[in-house]
């Protein structure tokens, strides 16, 4: 039997429900096999981020080598990659090995509200990441972080940052709308051909840990299984919509809990 491969490379939450915990469930409940990458360590739980350390780039560089020198990755998905020798060791690799898909989560700030991006990492995340991307997915804080302006409110300035996120070398831009406010969460789909909202409803749950790594994963599950990028998109939206509706169905620690990544089994 054989099986799609979709590797992970981000950080370890070792509360199990974002980063690469959230990856490798999020590809299991989807059909697809995962391997991880992993760039750094956090102390975290739902509550907040309590401590971050770092992988050497050098040992990234041996995890990127040893995955592809094996495996057949069909995509990759990029989160939390902290430091700017990190961005290069993750950068390198993608030249090297030359994946047929990157999702690029530019992960900023956690659910908690604890910034996970070095400052001086965010000018490489521009210059070094999102050019080599398929797909880079940031939430309306993120975007306006990555333009240095402040936060899009209303459909025309979010297509307008989408654009301006297109200029720096990718060709897609998925801008996700969860930060906003009204009864549908909108994301907005931007490439060269355009903009199409993708619309949901708003789910009222303070269980969204892991939320973003999750849908970007599911989107680079889609794209290792050989669907196309906006049919991936609209398939991985959909079941992160049914996965933050089955949140409350368990209660895991005091904060911002999980989504429940196999709702489609328990």
């Amino acid at each position: 039997m054989t099986i799609p491969i979709a590797l992970t490379i981000a950080g370890s939450d070792s509360s199990g429900g974002a980063g690469i915990q959230a990856d490798l469930k999020t590809f299991a409940a989807l059909g697809v096999y995962g391997a991880s990458v992993i760039t750094a360590l956090t102390a975290q739980n739902t509550k907040g981020v309590s401590g971050i350390h770092a992988v050497p780039a050098d040992f990234v560089t041996a995890q990127i080598d040893a995955v592809f020198g094996d495996l057949d990755v069909k995509a990759v998905k990029i989160g939390m990659a902290a430091e700017p020798a990190t961005i290069d060791a993750i950068a390198a690799g993608l030249t090297r090995w030359a994946p047929p898909h990157v999702v690029l989560d530019p992960v900023m700030v956690a659910t908690s509200g604890d910034r996970l991006l070095a400052a001086d990492a965010v000018e490489a995340l521009r210059k070094k990441l999102i050019p080599r991307a398929s797909l880079i997915t940031p939430n309306l804080p993120e975007a306006a972080a990555l333009l240095n302006e402040p936060v899009a409110a209303g459909e025309a300035a979010i297509e307008s940052q989408g654009k301006r996120l297109l200029a720096m070398g990718c060709p897609a831009v998925l801008i996700k709308g969860g930060h906003g406010q009204g009864a549908e969460s909108i994301d907005y789909f931007i490439d060269a051909s355009g903009s199409r909202a993708l619309a949901a409803p708003r789910i009222a749950t303070k269980n969204t840990h892991g939320t973003g790594c999750s849908l970007s994963s599911a989107i680079a599950a889609g794209l290792a299984k050989g669907e196309e990028l906006e049919t991936a998109i609209r398939n991985a939206k959909a079941w992160i919509s049914a996965a933050i509706a089955a949140a409350d169905r368990f209660s895991v620690g005091h904060g911002h809990g999980p989504v429940h990544h196999f709702h489609n089994y328990y």
